[in-house]
């Protein structure tokens, strides 16, 4: 009698764990920040929408999935955003969302990972990695940094392409409240 019951809990304990399946909560928040002529300039990607699967014991089952819908990016500045969300920038009416998906997952080490993953904006994709914090919970926070090269994606042509006016990285932002899929 022991041996059955023994075997079924190794058995048990051979099956793979698997990721918790989440979607972004009320609260969360995906920023961009860099310069133009020197100045600082800030904004947000409202409407963002996030899936991801994660355990930090169990990184090879873990993805991350996010969509930013491009015409509600905005800077608070009319004259910013309708360059923004033209055609020399993110043309937003061609290229309705961008997309962030990450498959490879590594411990950085002191409760910091890293997301290996694959951004496509504005027509082309390239791989981009997004550090980030994980705060366990009932409804977990994932807070998180990227660089994104513009340039790489074609994002500010003709005489936006010019360092001088505008930076090539553009540091990305965000902080994401999770709940389970229910």
């Amino acid at each position: 009698m022991i041996r059955p019951a023994l075997l079924f809990a190794l058995a048990l304990s051979a099956t793979p764990a698997f990721a918790t399946d989440y979607v972004q909560a009320p609260g969360s928040a995906l920023a961009f920040a860099g310069k133009y002529q020197g100045d600082t300039f800030t904004g947000t990607f409202p409407g963002f929408m996030t899936k991801m699967s994660f355990d930090p014991q169990q990184l090879a089952t873990a993805n991350l999935e996010v969509t930013i819908p491009m015409a509600t990016a905005t800077t608070r500045n009319p004259d910013y955003d309708g360059q923004m969300r033209g055609d020399a920038f993110f043309n937003s009416a061609k290229f309705a969302a961008a997309t962030y998906s990450a498959t490879k997952f590594r411990a950085l080490g002191g409760g910091r990972y890293a997301a290996d993953g694959t951004l496509s904006l504005h027509g082309v994709s390239k791989p981009v990695t997004l550090e980030f914090t994980w705060t366990p919970g009932a409804k977990p926070v994932l807070s998180g940094k990227a660089t994104v090269k513009r340039l790489d994606f074609g994002v500010g042509a003709g005489d936006w392409a010019d360092t001088k006016l505008i930076p090539d990285a553009i540091a990305v932002s965000t902080k994401v409240v999770l709940q389970p899929v229910k």
